[in-house]
Parts: structure tokens; sequence; C-alpha cells
């Protein structure tokens, strides 16, 4: 147990996922469908099956998902194609609220809902323990927050001209924008549930002698399977919706190594978010263990806000603006660590 090893690499998660989408901004001439995807093939297909390979005894891989039950893989793909949906409009909600804005609101909900709904979904009266009322609790104050940076996105949305927030966020649209992180957030929570699947798998993983450390691996492999095929669906309805199909075949050849650069880059920072929290988890000592999600989420807000002051999304914002944001974001994090006390 070293419990600030293990925060220092959620941490380091932390910076893949609050910092995965800014490459897409390098990206030439590609419609959004055409890069998200692009992302996704490295991020949810290749770089699993990379780690794990490396990561995992030599020869073992294989042998562990053979191994694997049925229902353990099938579970876990099951809610990857859930997740998968929190995922694709995760995409959205940065495309039309920017990157602080869009991550703080869907990662408050993520973190609320993905401790909230196993205990709903199992019949439990969270009114009858002290832990039930601190999760609701948790739960209410998560809303608060969301509903206070809302508040700062619409004060911003009156401040700033149509020209600022385009210079800022070319597809801004508050109203659009939130519903989608409020879905994006409920959705991704069944992350959480592929991981409760994937634990027979785990149990494998370590029987084969895998370090502690990367005993996730394997289990990620399924999860996102069941990702990608939910985004795989939509961004070609997309493709051959708009035409955009051609984005892969029409761009020079300059451009598209450009373009699979960044795209690239942009899913492997995304990957080690869920990586280095599978490593840094395992560091955590039991009574710690239990916030290691919140942790991660709380650090993805306030780096993702980081990255939107980096990125000028709240340029022209007011003084009152910025004190109601950070107010906003102060009370999320919060939220996130009561939710899991409960």
């Amino acid at each position: 147990m070293n419990p600030i090893g293990g925060i220092l690499l959620i941490a380091l998660g932390s910076i893949g996922a609050a910092s995965f989408y800014v490459p897409f901004k390098k990206v030439k001439t590609w419609a959004w469908e055409s890069y998200w995807i692009s992302q996704g093939v490295f991020a949810w297909l290749i770089i699993p099956w990379i780690f794990a390979l490396v990561f995992i005894p030599k020869g073992e891989l294989l042998l562990i998902l053979r191994e694997a039950p049925s229902g353990a893989k099938l579970m876990a793909v099951f809610f990857g194609i859930l997740w998968g949906f929190g995922g694709l409009t995760f995409g959205l909600s940065l495309r039309y609220l920017g990157v602080a804005l869009g991550q703080s609101i869907a990662l408050g909900l993520c973190a609320a809902f993905g401790t909230l709904l196993p205990p709903v979904i199992a019949g439990n009266n969270l009114f009858s323990t002290t832990a039930g009322i601190l999760t609701v609790a948790g739960v209410a104050i998560t809303v608060a927050g969301i509903i206070i940076i809302g508040y700062a996105g619409s004060l911003k949305s009156q401040e700033m001209s149509e020209e600022e927030k385009k210079a800022a966020i070319k597809e801004f649209a508050l109203k659009k924008g939130i519903l989608i992180a409020v879905f994006a957030g409920i959705m991704s929570a069944c992350f959480n549930f592929g991981y409760e699947a994937g634990k027979p798998i785990e149990q494998i993983a370590l029987d084969h002698g895998t370090n502690p450390l990367f005993q996730k691996n394997p289990s990620l492999i399924f999860i996102l399977l069941g990702g990608f095929i939910t985004n795989l669906v939509y961004c070609v309805f997309l493709n051959i919706r708009n035409k955009t199909y051609k984005d892969y075949v029409t761009v020079s050849g300059t451009v598209l190594l450009n373009n699979l650069f960044f795209t690239f880059l942009a899913g492997m920072l995304w990957f080690l978010q869920f990586h280095f929290f599978g490593m840094g988890s395992s560091k955590l000592p039991p009574g710690m263990a239990v916030f290691g999600w919140s942790i991660l989420m709380a650090l993805n807000i306030a780096i993702s806000n980081i990255w939107g002051i980096i990125l000028k999304e709240w340029k022209g914002a007011r003084t009152k603006t910025i004190v109601v944001l950070i107010i906003g974001i102060i009370v999320l994090i919060l939220s996130t660590f009561i939710v899991k006390l409960g």
C-alpha cells in the first residue's frame, strides 16, 4: 500500500483524460464523426491489446481470456455498449460546451450516478441507513454544483458576443450541450458496472501471475470493445448521412498522416486515465480505495478547467462569471467525495 503513490498515478491518468480532446484542435478538414471514430479505433481497440500484451506475463493473456467466464466477458461488453452511449455523447458535449464546461458537468454526473445506480437497481432503501442518506446528499450536492456551473455558462453566453463564442468553441451551443452532457454523465457511469462485471477476469489474471497493478487490463479489452461498437455504428451513420466517408480518402497524404497522428495521440491520452487508475487504485489501502473513482473524477474536473483557461474558453467573461464557475467546480469536487463517503 502506498497512498501517495496511488494518488499520483491516478493524477497522471487525470492529466491524460482532461487533455485528450486538445489534440483534436490540430485535426484538419475532417468532420467530427471522422476524427472521433479514428481516435476510437486506437483508444478502444488497439491500445487495450497493446497494454495487456505488454503488462500481462508473456504468453498468459490468451489463456486468461480463454479461461475467463463467458458471462463475465459478455456482461463487460454489454456495460461497455451502454457506456459507449455516454462516451459518444461525452464527445458531443465537449464539441458544444468546450473542454472545461463539458467535462465538469459530464464527469460530475458520472461520479454521482456511478455510485447511486447500483443500490437503486438492487432495490435498497437509501434512506434507511446513514450511508444511504450520505449518498443521496452527495448526489444532491453534485446536482447543485452542476446547476452553479450551468449558471456560469449561461452568464458567459450572455456576456460574450457570437464572435467571441465561436473563437473559443466553434460550435458553442449552451442548452443543447448541457442536455447532452447530462445524458453523457449518466450513461458513462456504466463503465463502473463494466469493472464490476470484469472482477472474475481480474481474478484469473492474478492467478496467472499478473502484477496487481495491471489486473484490470484484460477487463478493459471487453469493456472498450462494447464502447467501440456503439460509437462505430453512430459515426458510420453520420459518415453516410453527411457524406463525410470521403474524409478518409480525399485528403492529401500529409493531412492524412497529421490527422492520424493527432487522433491516435488523443486516443492514447484518453486510455491512460484507466490504465493509471487501475495502477493507482491497487496501491490505495482498503479504507481509502473506495475514494479512488472520486479522486479520478475530481482531478479530471480540475485539470479540464485548467485547460479551459489555457484554451481561452472563458476569455471575455466577467469576474462574477469566473467566481461562479470556481464555486461550482469546488462544490462539484466536494460532492464526489461525499457520494463515496456514503
